[in-house]
């Protein structure tokens, strides 16, 4: 069943939000693949035997009033992708390829609210 694996938080300031966030949950935050000048940072929720881990990203605010997004795991992008426009949503970013990760689609649903699709490699 499609489930939600992964969201993301979208900053003004990077470090401030890093630190809001790392001081009131106790989460894990690092710059993604361990480069300390990367613009994306990996969010850790929870230990690392703990589960279940739903981990996100932080990351540069792309746009006024961008919401945090949820992406929910699922078996095809494609397929989803179809389910959304055939139920009166829209695809806002299309099937996009995560080099060595996966792939993503970002949608807006029937009431304004933006979540996006996943589907590892």
């Amino acid at each position: 069943m499609p489930t939600v694996v992964h969201f993301e938080i979208p900053a003004d300031d990077l470090a401030r939000a890093k630190k809001f966030y790392q001081d009131l949950f106790d989460w894990k935050i690092e710059p993604y693949g361990g480069d300390s000048s990367a613009e994306y940072l990996m969010i850790q929720t929870t230990g690392e035997s703990e589960e279940p881990v739903v981990c996100g990203g932080m990351m540069a605010r792309q746009q006024p009033g961008q919401p945090i997004t949820n992406y929910i795991s699922v078996a095809s992008i494609d397929e989803y992708a179809a389910k959304v426009g055939a139920l009166g949503g829209q695809i806002l970013v299309p099937k996009t390829l995560v080099p060595e990760h996966g792939h993503f689609a970002v949608c807006l649903d029937t009431e304004g609210n933006v979540f996006g699709l996943w589907k590892n490699l």
